[in-house]
């Protein structure tokens, strides 16, 4: 019956041992959770990176086959025209500039579109 108890005991202390190392210790059920919210996180971020890289991929393979995206740089980010070409440029007077409230529906007084 003595050997019954400290066998017990025993368990009982092993029990408490795992008990402790599941909630608590390394791997625990608390860092398992956190990292598979870092892995999900990763997961989110490598997806967008692979999107901006497929993008980026066909944005190379334009500029290596085609013409028309070379010219469209060129003309967007460096200004350049072609010989022959007349460049215009316009520019408002800021002193003409003026807001114009939004406009009124037809058969409504005011911005709320409230007729009286």
């Amino acid at each position: 019956m003595r050997i019954l108890r400290w066998v017990l005991l025993g368990l009982v202390l092993l029990l408490g041992w795992l008990q402790y190392r599941l909630w608590f210790g390394t791997g625990s059920a608390g860092e398992v959770a956190a990292l598979r919210s870092q892995v999900e996180g990763q997961r989110r971020e490598n997806e967008g990176l692979q999107e901006r890289n497929a993008a980026l991929a066909a944005e190379v393979r334009d500029l290596k086959e085609g013409v028309a995206a070379v010219e469209e740089r060129a003309r967007s980010e460096l200004g350049m025209i072609r010989p022959g070409e007349v460049f215009y440029r316009v520019v408002e007077d800021p002193a003409q500039r003026t807001t114009v409230p939004p406009a009124a529906e037809p058969g409504t007084d005011g911005p709320a579109g409230e007729a009286d």
